[in-house]
């Protein structure tokens, strides 16, 4: 028999009931598990007290048993939690190059049987697809791509008995006003950022194969429902070599996989990525980062919080602080480099310009305006630049350049930064590396108010009435 640390004993008066209804009275006693009184009550319901677990008070069996009860205790109140969670495969990423577009990619399982694939990871967008039942689609044969060694997959609902259709009628089907009959497969079709690039296909709801690490040893498997896009056909950029085997969008919306994930209680609602140097990384679903990084709260959009958009108030470089440097930017893994509102891009590379001590050139091929030569026995040193946001919270990038390559080492550097279309920037991989992406980018929850970025790679995700989050 197992008894509650402290028995709880209600005891309600008479109500009496005539034309009206009297005001009950409750009371309640506190009776301590291994007091006297209690072991009458235990007794008088034909109860055991002469087990094991009926310690001698003051002893050392006695403390044990109520430590061992707390404990308990906490569990119940947190409910289950898992520290972090990775794709069953393991948390591992990796930049496969120009074959890939220059995106980091992990492998994902889905469905059961469970089916791999090798999809694209992007915090500026939302949803999960992958290409299915295909009618256009990129080539999916290793044989195809340079830097695979074995095929990539296509997915068919009807071949994973944990699959089912998604209506019209779901509220998370945004062309269902569009269906002739809601209990039709929800459609989706979405276009990206880049020119005449696309997805379209039917939403579909199915499971993906997670691990959590926690503090055993050894991984538990979980299993999670997501929506998927069976992603039939493509175009543009994912028919070139861009997420052949799909996209796993990590935003902020509903319908994202940390959002099911955080609803589902399987993490707190956040995530890390870390993009290292050499191109290898991780990703961990419910990373919270550490409690002493710096953070800068999200923005609104349109008047909502639709994305991760940041605000600068001042950019530096070097040890000169540009004024009238202000921007706001979207951070996104999917975006190779950095793109800066134009006025503020010309500030900061002119103050480069200055700085650095090195002949302007162009390279064939290359599309940045400032460039350089130089050598690998004669470079000169980089300006670094900071960026600060709102409350004085800063992050540096030491080496806001990328090298160009001959046959003899390196011939020149460029400038790692492109002016922008419009009035808001992007914030991209490239340009994290040092460690912006935390080197973990940590997009997180439960702390958030308003969402933030944390400065060494965190974003917050919820949006309560307080800030903390981060990049």
């Amino acid at each position: 028999m197992e008894a509650p640390f402290l028995l709880l004993i209600l005891v309600m008066s008479s109500l009496l009931v005539q034309n009206t209804v009297e005001l009950a009275t409750f009371s309640s006693r506190l009776i301590h598990r291994f007091s006297k009184e209690y072991k009458e009550v235990s007794v008088s319901r034909g109860g055991d007290v002469n087990g094991t677990w009926w310690p001698e008070k003051k002893s050392k069996e006695y403390y044990q048993i109520l430590v061992s009860s707390d404990l308990k205790r906490q569990k119940l109140k947190l409910g289950p939690h898992y520290q972090l969670l990775f794709p069953s495969q393991g948390s591992k990423t990796m930049s496969l190059g120009n074959d890939f577009g220059w995106l980091h990619y992990t492998w994902i399982d889905i469905g059961t049987p469970h089916v791999s694939f090798m999809v694209a990871l992007d915090s500026g967008s939302d949803l999960f697809w992958v290409p299915c039942d295909c009618v256009q689609c990129a080539p999916l044969s290793a044989s195809h791509y340079s830097s695979l060694d074995r095929d990539l997959s296509e997915y068919s609902p009807s071949q994973s008995s944990t699959s089912k259709q998604l209506s019209c009628s779901h509220r998370l089907c945004d062309m269902g006003p569009n269906c002739k009959n809601p209990k039709q497969s929800c459609p989706y079709s979405i276009n990206y950022y880049t020119e005449s690039t696309s997805s379209s296909g039917l939403l579909v709801e199915d499971i993906i194969h997670l691990a959590s690490g926690g503090d055993d040893t050894l991984n538990t498997s979980v299993k999670a429902p997501v929506i998927i896009g069976c992603g039939m056909k493509q175009s543009g950029g994912y028919l070139d070599g861009v997420a052949p085997d799909g996209l796993l969008g990590l935003g902020l919306q509903e319908i994202s996989v940390p959002s099911f994930l955080a609803q589902a209680g399987l993490i707190q609602n956040s995530f890390s990525m870390c993009f290292n140097e050499d191109d290898s990384g991780r990703i961990f679903f419910g990373d919270q980062g550490p409690a002493t990084q710096q953070s800068a709260p999200f923005l609104k959009l349109n008047g909502n919080y639709t994305t991760y958009i940041v605000g600068v108030e001042v950019c530096c470089v070097g040890t000169s602080c540009l004024k009238q440097s202000s921007f706001s930017a979207l951070v996104d893994s999917g975006t190779s480099f950095t793109f800066l509102p134009d006025d503020v891009f010309e500030m900061i590379a002119e103050e480069f310009d200055t700085q650095v001590n090195a002949s302007r050139s162009s390279f064939e091929g290359y599309s940045w305006k400032y460039c350089y030569k130089t050598s690998s026995q004669d470079l000169p040193k980089i300006p670094s630049l900071r960026l600060i946001f709102p409350q004085n919270n800063s992050f540096m990038v030491q080496n806001p350049v990328f090298m160009i390559y001959g046959i003899q080492g390196v011939i020149g550097f460029c400038l790692a930064i492109q002016p922008a279309d419009g009035d808001i920037g992007t914030i991209g991989r490239k340009y994290a590396h040092s460690c912006l992406w935390k080197m973990p980018l940590v997009i997180k929850s439960s702390a958030c108010s308003l969402g933030v970025l944390y400065l060494n790679g965190t974003l917050c995700r919820e949006f309560h009435d307080g800030i903390s989050g981060g990049l």
